[in-house]
């Protein structure tokens, strides 16, 4: 997913983290250091407020709960895309937006 083109997501970094000797994945953050979104080798992942997250996992069997984020977060499965390129959009920028506003 190419994140800089998801408009209302602005300014992060890209940080490419190794998990082990045959995994990595790309860890976006906001200018103050909290990660928004994680693209692994099969899964995406991104913060998701806990009454989004409940409708989605119980609508969709390709999302669950986070690896990364825990229960402030959902995990997509890329494969089979059961959601629309614009509805994963929308997640990443509503990520993006509650990422910025944690203290």
């Amino acid at each position: 997913m190419d994140v800089k083109q998801i408009s209302g997501v602005e300014k992060f970094e890209k940080v490419e983290e190794v998990i082990d000797e045959n995994n990595t994945r790309e860890v976006y953050k906001v200018p103050e250091g909290k990660a928004f979104f994680v693209e692994n080798k099969h899964t995406i992942e991104m913060r998701c407020d806990q009454k989004l997250k409940d409708l989605l996992v119980d609508k969709y069997e390709s999302v669950m709960e986070s690896r990364y984020f825990g229960r402030g977060g959902i995990e997509i499965v890329t494969e089979g895309k059961q959601l629309e390129e614009p509805e994963i959009e929308d997640l990443v920028r509503l990520s993006y937006n509650l990422t910025k506003e944690l203290k």
